[in-house]
């Protein structure tokens, strides 16, 4: 099951991605994994999510920081 950051850092990236106008396929040839992968893990109704090295792999393809997928934490 995903938590609620999963989703969130999820959402980010897919937010990135489809920004740069780069498709699931693309994605998935880019960071080694298959396009089944990046659906499940894009999708609620699948446990698929990103490894810390994909996060790594994921912000170079989309030529930004691995932190950038991060929600802000707020300590106030």
């Amino acid at each position: 099951m995903k938590s609620k950051i999963d989703l969130q850092v999820i959402e980010k990236i897919k937010k990135r991605r489809l920004e740069l106008k780069v498709s699931q396929a693309e994605l998935a040839y880019g960071i080694g994994v298959s396009l089944g992968f990046i659906g499940q893990v894009e999708s609620v109704h699948y446990p698929a999510k990103y490894s810390v090295t994909q996060l790594y792999q994921i912000a170079q393809y989309l030529e930004c920081a691995p932190g950038d997928f991060f929600p802000h934490i707020d300590n106030e």
